[in-house]
């Protein structure tokens, strides 16, 4: 029998041993009648089929999985009484553990040896004191919170995998998830920093500067994601160049020289690109090298969309900020080796438009340039201006018409403005523009997350029991959600400085409450949906590539709209359906599922489920079909959501980069490509890097070329869940990974 494991109660994994099912079995068997108790050969019998069920999971299965196998396979036996005894000794260790389980936990990550909290997070280092130090806080938080703040059923259901509690690290604070960031207002009317002043900024390069400051301080006082455009950093450019221009001409003037007005011009233009450059160059490294209060670098998104400038002065000075901002990523930055690698953040989003969309188009070179960007760093991502426009529809607006804005970090999206003149400038914000829509400054409350697949399963091929069974969790979900919003509620402006009162989200006084911008639209809060695939399959047998399945998984989200707007409309709050990008939750759920309902084929014989609506991965389709059918779902998720297609790599095909990204401009509002871009430190092969299983069974990063196996000497990114991650997956997460088909051949 291969090599398996064990993940303990700790998180610790462990090699698995039959010898300690057998003495289970055995001293069970002891204490019954002498009647009742199983010989050696029938104990040895149980412990080899339970041995075999832990070999067909094709992971590590938990001590309490393998205890539930265990009592199953007595009862088969049909040993009764010796099933009941191992029951009660089950409970009796139960009891003794719950008072002392967050120690262990906490001991186990401090020594490197939790399995799950290990691969957590793909943008998290554990071997680093301050993630561990993050982590090591969370555990206590989430005792307290599951112990002392959240009801009893949603803390069991968010256990059993029903739903999804995201975050629940951070509840006890008074935080939330998503922010919007209004960089335009913090650099144009100035902020303050750790008490310190910051005034408008006098160059292009020291308004990049502080606006990495910005990012780390806004990453510290929240858990999402946040969202800053280049648009807000533009007009700093013509501030720089008024500068040199002065600059420039103070130096012939003291030289005793003088230039024509066109070289004049050429030497400032150059001097004004070189500065842009250092500006990027900051916003770049700094992002990547900082590292906030939870031990990571900020999930940032920078924004990149002609049509906010307001005028064509600054539409060419974002433009040259756009293209520093594509070559740089084109780049990479520099791993220990000295060798260019894709980075994590920040995660680019560029917005095809009219201006850029045709070879003929004023900015098409940069619509070239991201193609090749993307193909070779995976990023930017896509915002279709004509779909968003279709869409996003403010208080007034008509289809075609409506608003373009960026999600708030990797696809949470903001309800659009539904006051129709800025929400009265709530947050008070010094750059209100009355009668314009506003997006930036605004912020998302919290996620909680329905397991479609479990409603599914639970009902058994019962549509009826489905819906039934639906509503009670999507009900338990508002339950859970409205935990979120009322643990905001009260929340004073003092907890966040940096975003309540100076800027990022409001400008409100000291000592005042922010519940003003909890209702009526300004934030949202959002219902997260996971495993419509498997849902839908699960049901009816079908695929949501096959007519009747695509059917259904519509109505399925056409139900779960009317939930968020019945209580949007009972609450005043922007209840919001939410494409939910599973990271280790992917695995967590696909364990629940299994334990409740075994391997089921097409629905749990995965360790993992499948993100939101998208088609499953190993599904053979091609790319402009996948983004088709997903732009009907895509539609129906307006609280986010983002598509995919994954590529081979594309650097000598840039043609059939830009078809992909015309066929979303023309077809779904937001999309990306998945390419790979890896690196091994010991040999220097620069491509794919492998997942292939140990002896044990265990998927493992493996080098092609020389083998190499060690993750601190391999670099590798792969988008998992919207942005790229870069320090590794679960089991369930390397899995998918390994399982995607390419879309494109």
């Amino acid at each position: 029998m291969k090599q398996m494991h064990i993940i303990k109660r700790s998180g610790e994994e462990r090699d698995f041993d039959i010898s300690k099912i057998r003495n289970a079995i055995r001293k069970a068997s002891q204490v019954v009648d002498i009647k009742d108790a199983l010989s050696e050969g029938r104990i040895n019998l149980i412990a080899d089929e339970v041995a075999g069920v832990c070999a067909g999971r094709d992971r590590a299965m938990t001590v309490e999985e393998i205890q539930d196998v265990v009592e199953t396979k007595i009862m088969e036996m049909g040993a009764h009484e010796i099933a009941k005894k191992y029951i009660t000794y089950r409970y009796k260790q139960s009891l003794l553990r719950q008072a002392n389980t967050t120690d262990k936990q906490i001991l186990s990550l401090i020594e490197c040896n939790n399995e799950d909290v290990k691969q957590e997070n793909s943008n998290k280092n554990p071997t680093i004191n301050s993630v561990q130090r993050d982590y090591m806080a969370g555990e206590v938080s989430k005792d307290v919170a599951a112990r002392l703040l959240l009801p009893a059923d949603v803390v069991q259901a968010h256990k059993d995998g029903v739903i999804h509690f995201h975050d629940m690290d951070y509840y006890a604070q008074h935080m939330h998830n998503c922010d919007l960031v209004n960089l335009e207002d913090m650099l144009q009317n100035g902020t303050v920093i750790s008490g310190t002043m910051i005034e408008k900024p006098r160059s292009f390069s020291t308004a990049c500067n502080i606006a990495t400051q910005i990012i780390a301080q806004v990453a510290s006082n929240q858990y999402g994601g946040q969202s800053i455009s280049l648009t807000h950093l533009a007009p700093f450019v013509e501030v720089s160049r008024q500068a040199i221009r002065k600059e420039l001409s103070d130096e012939l003037a003291s030289a005793g020289l003088s230039l024509d007005g066109a070289k004049f011009d050429e030497i400032v233009e150059g001097r004004v690109r070189t500065e842009i450059k250092k500006g990027v160059q900051t916003i770049q490294y700094q992002v990547v090298t900082l590292m906030t209060t939870n031990g990571q670098a900020p999930f940032i998104t920078v924004y990149m969309y002609l049509g906010e400038a307001k005028d064509e002065r600054l539409r060419a000075d974002l433009a040259m900020v756009i293209e520093e901002t594509l070559n740089q990523r084109i780049l990479g930055v520099k791993n220990e080796k000295g060798v260019y690698v894709t980075p994590a953040f920040p995660k680019l989003i560029y917005v095809l438009e009219e201006q850029n969309i045709t070879p003929d188009s004023k900015y098409w070179y940069l619509t070239e340039l991201a193609a090749k960007c993307t193909a070779k760093r995976m990023v930017p991502d896509y915002i279709s201006e004509k779909k968003m426009k279709e869409y996003k529809l403010s208080k007034g607006e008509t289809v075609g018409n409506g608003d373009t804005y960026t999600c708030m970090g990797c696809r949470s999206f903001l309800t659009p403005d539904r006051s129709g003149n800025g929400f009265d400038n709530v947050a008070r914000a010094k750059n209100y523009e009355p009668g314009k829509p506003k997006y930036y400054g605004r912020f998302n409350q919290g996620v909680v997350t329905i397991n479609l697949v479990d409603v599914a399963l639970s009902a058994h091929g019962d549509m009826e029991k489905f819906w039934e069974i639906f509503g009670e969790r999507c009900e338990l979900c508002h339950k859970a959600l409205r935990c979120r919003h009322e643990r905001l509620l009260g929340t004073l402006s003092d907890a966040a400085p940096i975003l309540w009162q100076y800027g990022a989200l409001a400008r409100l006084d000291k000592g005042e409450k922010i519940d003003k911008l909890l209702y009526g639209g300004y934030s949202t809060i959002s219902l997260g949906y996971a495993g419509l695939w498997e849902c839908v399959f699960a049901l009816i047998g079908k695929k949501l590539t096959e007519p009747e399945g695509e059917a259904l998984g519509l109505e399925i989200m056409k139900k779960l709209n009317e939930y968020t707007a019945k209580w949007k409309a009972a609450e005043d709050i922007d209840y919001s359906l939410y494409g939910t990008p599973l990271e280790s939750t992917t695995y967590k759920f696909a364990k629940c599922l299994q334990k409740r309902f075994g391997v089921v084929k097409g629905v749990t014989d995965k360790n993992y489920i499948t993100n939101s609506y998208h088609i499953h991965v190993t599904e053979p389709i091609d790319a402009f079909k996948k983004l088709e059918i997903e732009a009907k779902f895509q539609k129906l998720s307006p609280g986010g959501a983002i598509s995919y297609v994954e590529v081979p790599n594309m650097q000598d095909n840039i043609p059939a980069v830009l078809a992909i990204m015309r066929y979303i401009y023309d077809n779904i509002m937001y999309a990306e490509l998945n390419t790979k871009s890896d690196y091994c430190q010991v040999c220097g092969y620069d491509g794919e890097i492998q997942i292939v299983k140990d002896e044990s069974g265990k998927l493992i990063w493996k080098c092609p070329k020389c083998g190499n196996t060690d993750e601190s000497k391999l670099n590798v990114a792969r988008r998992t869940c919207g942005y790229i991650g870069s320090q590794f997956w679960n089991q369930g997460r390397t899995q998918e990974i390994k399982e995607r088909v390419l879309h494109v051949s």
